[in-house]
C-alpha cells in the first residue's frame, strides 16, 4: 500500500469529522467585537457572464468603476450595464468561458488597477503578464513590466501611483506559486512576495522589499492630504475571518501541507478554511493604522468573499474575487451604521448566473 493512498484512508474519515464540525459552527470564525452587521443592505450589481471583480476604479473623470475579471477583461460600469474597456491578452480564443484557471496564464488576470491622474492611463498588475497600461480609450494594455532581476513575475497582485513623483509601487505575492495556486502560497507559508517600485519615466523597477508573507494589496499616504477617502482613511477588504483551522494552517507549516495532500477540491478545502460560512468583512484604519469602524455580513446573505472597499460619494464599492457581482452599500452621513440600511434585496446569485454554480455557496 503507498503512502499516498494510505494518507487517503486516515484522511477521509478525518475530514469526514472536519466537515461535520464546519457545517455546525465549530470552526466558524467569531464575532468580531463592536462590528456593524449592515453589509446584507447593500445592493448587488451582477456581471453578465463575468466572475472575480477583484479590483474597483474610477477614472479621473469619475467614470466607472472599472473591474477586472477572471477571464482577463477590463469592464467598465456605465451605469446600466457592464462593457468592456480593456483585456490584457491577445490571445482570446479560448478565452470565452467566465472562470478557467487552467487559462489564465494564456488569457491574462487583471488584478489591481489604477488610473493615472494625470494622463488619464489605466495601469493594470495581470497576475500573470506582469505590469500594464492602456491608454484612456481602452483596447489593448501594452507590456511594462513582465520579469524582475532576470525572472518571470507569477504573482503580480496590486498597486498604487505616485503621480508626484510618476512611480508605481506594485506587489508579487510569490515567486514559487501562481495566482490559482494561491492557496498552496498560504498554506505552505511561502514568504516569497516582494513589493516594487517601477519608475515611468526611466521604465527601471527596484525591489523595495523581500520575504514577504503573501503580499498583496499596497496603498499611499501623501503628505499633502491626498487620501484614500475623503476623511485621510483605508478601507481593508477581508477575504474571511480566521478561524480554527486557518489559525492551524497559518501557524504550523506541517499542517497546512497536509491539508494540501488531502483528497479535497479547490471548493471543499476553501470551505473548510473560511469555517463553513461565505461571509465579508470591510475594516476601516486610520491614517495610522487604528480601527475606526468594521462592516459586515456576517451570514454572507447578500456579499461574500469580498477583496476590495472603494469609498466615493457615500458608498462603498465592494468587490469580490470570486462572486459573479459587485456590492454597493450607502453610508449615512453622521449617523450609526445600525440606521444605514437599505431595503434593496436582490436573488441569489444562482438565480442570476447558473454558470456560476461552482461558487455560490
Amino acid at each position: 500500500m503507498n503512502s499516498r493512498l494510505i494518507l487517503t484512508v486516515i484522511a477521509l474519515p478525518l475530514l469526514a469529522v472536519a466537515i461535520a464540525f464546519a457545517t455546525t459552527g465549530v470552526f466558524t470564525p467569531p464575532p468580531v467585537r463592536g462590528s456593524f452587521d449592515v453589509l446584507p443592505g447593500s445592493e448587488r450589481i451582477h456581471l453578465s457572464r463575468a466572475v472575480g471583480p477583484e479590483s474597483l476604479v474610477f477614472d479621473p473623470s469619475g467614470g466607472g468603476p472599472y473591474t477586472g475579471v477572471a477571464d482577463g477583461r477590463v469592464l467598465k460600469w456605465n451605469g446600466g450595464d457592464w462593457v468592456e474597456f480593456a483585456v490584457t491578452s491577445s490571445q482570446r480564443e479560448k478565452c470565452s468561458h467566465p472562470f478557467n484557471p487552467a487559462m489564465e496564464h494564456i488569457c491574462g488576470r487583471p488584478l489591481g488597477l489604477r488610473f493615472h491622474p494625470k494622463t488619464g492611463d489605466l495601469y493594470i498588475a495581470d497576475a500573470y503578464l506582469g505590469l500594464q497600461v492602456v491608454g484612456p480609450e481602452g483596447g489593448l494594455a501594452s507590456q511594462l513590466v513582465r520579469e524582475v532581476e532576470g525572472q518571470p513575475l507569477r504573482f503580480t497582485n496590486d498597486m498604487d501611483i505616485d503621480d508626484k513623483e510618476d512611480v508605481i509601487y506594485f506587489t508579487e505575492s510569490s515567486t514559487e506559486f501562481y495566482r490559482r495556486e494561491f492557496m498552496s502560497s498560504v498554506l505552505t507559508m511561502d514568504m516569497t512576495g516582494k513589493l516594487m517600485k517601477y519608475d515611468i519615466t526611466r521604465k527601471e523597477v527596484t525591489v523595495l522589499l523581500r520575504g514577504l508573507a503573501f503580499a498583496n494589496g499596497v496603498s499611499l499616504s501623501f503628505p499633502d492630504n491626498i487620501r484614500r477617502n475623503s476623511e485621510g482613511d483605508f478601507w481593508v477588504a477581508l477575504h474571511s475571518k480566521t478561524g480554527l483551522l486557518t489559525k492551524w494552517a497559518t501557524s504550523y507549516s506541517w499542517f497546512g501541507r497536509s491539508l494540501l495532500k488531502l483528497p479535497l477540491t479547490f471548493k471543499q478545502l476553501h470551505y473548510l478554511l473560511v469555517g463553513g460560512k461565505p461571509h465579508a468583512t470591510a475594516v476601516k484604519l486610520s491614517n495610522e493604522g487604528n480601527f475606526l469602524q468594521v462592516l459586515e455580513d456576517v451570514e454572507g446573505k447578500t456579499l461574500k468573499f469580498i477583496s476590495e472597499v472603494e469609498e466615493r460619494n457615500g458608498k462603498l464599492w465592494i468587490a469580490s474575487v470570486l462572486m459573479p457581482y459587485i456590492g454597493i452599500y450607502t453610508v449615512a452621513l453622521k449617523q450609526s451604521p445600525t440606521v444605514a440600511w437599505t431595503t434593496l434585496c436582490l436573488n441569489s446569485c444562482r438565480a442570476h448566473q447558473t454558470w456560476a454554480d461552482d461558487w455560490c455557496y
